[in-house]
Order: C-alpha cells, then structure tokens, then sequence
C-alpha cells in the first residue's frame, strides 16, 4: 500500500507542479498559447470535479451537467451587458443562478433512477440550451461577448498569468472541498446510497435530500467553472450548454477515473491535450481519439488512476514474490 500511496503521491505532485509552473514556462519559451490552454484545463477540471462528485460518489449520471457550465457563464455576460462588471456581484450571481437551476433538476432527477435520471438531466439541460439560444437581446445562438472582465479591484484578471492563479487557486479550493465532503459522515451517506439505498434508508437517513444538497452543490461548483469559462473567452454562447459540452465532461470523469479525488484533473489534462495535439496533426483527429478512448473504457476500467493503481499493485506483488538475495559471503564460506 505504500508503493500505492507513492505512485498516485508523485503522479499528484508532478501534475501540481507542471501547472503551478506553466507561467515560467510560457515566460522561457515565449510560446502565450501555452497559457491559454493551460487556463482552459484547469476551468474544465473544476466542472470535471464537480461531475465526479454526483458521479463517482454519488452514483449520478447526469448528461445534463454542461448546463450549469452556461448558466455561470451567462451569468456574467448578462451582468457585464447589464454595465455591472464587479466580480463580487457576478461570480455570487452565477453560483447561486446555477445552484437554483440544480436545485430544480434535482428535485425532479432524483425521484427517478437508471436511466431515466440520465433523460431526465439531459431533457433540462436542452431546455436550458434552447432558452438560451431564444435570448435575442443576448446574443441568440450567435452567443455573447464579454467586453470587460470581472473586477476584484487590486487583482486585475485581465493580466493572464494573475488570471491564470487564480482559476488554479480555486482548483485547488474545490478539491479541498469534494474531498472533505467525500470524507465526511454527509459524503459517507451519499457512498452509502449509491452503493444500496434501501438500506441506507431502513438505518434511518433521508437519502433524498443527502443526494439533492449533493446535486445541488456539484451544479453550484460548476456554475462558478462557467464564470471562470466566459472570463477565461470573453465570450459565452448556448453551445456551452449543449450535451455534446455535457459528453465530454463524462469522458474526462471516466478517462480520469471516477471515485477517484485528482482522477477527473488527469482526466481533464488527457483530453484536452489529445484533442489539441491530434488536432495538429490531422484534420480528422475524432477517429484517432475514439478508439484510444475506446481502449481505456475497456482495458483501464479505473481510467488513469485505476492504471497507476495497477501498476502499483503489479510492482508490489513482484517485490514479494521475488526470491531472497543470496548473501556471497556465506555462500563462500559454506562452499
């Protein structure tokens, strides 16, 4: 188990350090792209995280995640439209926008299980796309420019590395916060339920409303991605809302490895810089993608972390099994 603890420890501390280290990066090679993909990844590993909240220790599929993804980020564009650009009115307005929408979805959801849950997410989250693109007075289904970008006073999110900490700040708070919900006696029931909640209930806890504030929370998380999204662009559009955006956040839950804290991170990593990368090289680069996608589904079940966790496992099973070294000195002697 300590090797475990070391495979996944280094695999953490160099991702953290690669993306704590991006700017001086992007500084020596003069190479700003760098930047702007990095930022991307992080925004989408905080909706990832979020995701994997209901999903991997909850147990909820939703395709209908992306939703709140737009309604953060509408959020601000109509704020910021609106001629209010301070960020302490609109990044609150977003959260708690998305929180209500969630709040709404979930009630509804999660009287439902299998996949009728999973409709019923994607039938309100396209209900939220297609409102979005009726908005003429926002833009419609051109979407949405944001001129001017949230106001903090002295911290000034137009300089893109300050920008770029920030969205990373917040990475890192909401791991903190998924992982002392996760432990915690509130995450514990909602493991239970997705594990039988028949038998959570008959112990007496009200798994209900254990799994709404649940949604609720995830919806509230990735509102405040959506935020970091149409800041990070300067530009917010209904496509954001679409189950296409919805797919590829299951896929970086999934790639990652579900259940697991920083899984959804590598994942987020994985495919962004795939889809970057094989954009370069081919135009066609979704046939190169699907079947690697297809492989991990099917031969690394526990995505990039279930495959460190393998491989420290192997390594561990053939430090025991692996014969005793022979001491020469006494082999001499009795020779």
């Amino acid at each position: 188990m300590k090797t475990l603890a070391n495979a996944r420890g280094v695999a953490v501390v160099l991702v953290a350090a690669a993306l704590v280290l991006l700017p001086a990066a992007v500084a020596a090679t003069g190479n700003g792209f760098l930047l702007v993909i990095g930022t991307r990844i992080v925004i989408m590993a905080i909706a990832a995280v979020s995701l994997n909240l209901i999903l991997g220790y909850g147990g909820m599929v939703s395709f209908g995640h992306a939703a709140y993804l737009g309604i953060g980020g509408y959020a601000v564009g109509i704020l910021a439209h609106s001629g209010i650009h301070s960020g302490l009115v609109q990044w609150p307005v977003a959260i708690l926008a998305s929180g209500v929408f969630a709040l709404l979805v979930g009630m509804l959801s999660l009287r439902t299980r299998g996949v009728y849950f999973i409709m019923v997410t994607l039938a309100f989250a396209q209900m939220a796309y297609y409102v979005a693109t009726g908005l003429d007075a926002f833009g419609g289904d051109d979407g949405l420019t944001i001129y001017r970008r949230s106001q903090f006073g002295l911290v000034d999110l137009s300089n893109k590395v300050v920008f770029y900490y920030v969205c990373l700040a917040l990475l890192a708070a909401t791991l903190i916060l998924v992982w002392r919900l996760a432990s915690s006696r509130f995450g514990l029931v909602v493991q239970g339920s997705r594990s039988n909640d028949k038998r959570m209930q008959a112990l007496g806890f009200p798994t209900y409303r254990y799994r709404l504030v649940c949604f609720v929370v995830a919806g509230m998380l990735c509102g405040l991605a959506g935020a970091l999204l149409a800041n990070h662009s300067d530009f917010i559009s209904p496509a954001t809302m679409h189950w296409t955006r919805s797919g590829d956040l299951l896929v970086m839950v999934i790639l990652g490895g579900m259940r697991s804290l920083f899984g959804p991170v590598l994942g987020a990593i994985a495919l962004l810089t795939l889809e970057e990368g094989l954009s370069e090289i081919t135009e066609y680069w979704q046939i190169i993608l699907g079947p690697l996608l297809l492989a991990v589904v099917l031969y690394a079940r526990g995505g990039i972390d279930g495959l460190l966790e393998g491989l420290a496992t192997r390594r561990m099973r053939a430090r025991r099994t692996a014969p005793e070294p022979v001491d020469a000195l006494a082999e001499a002697r009795h020779a």
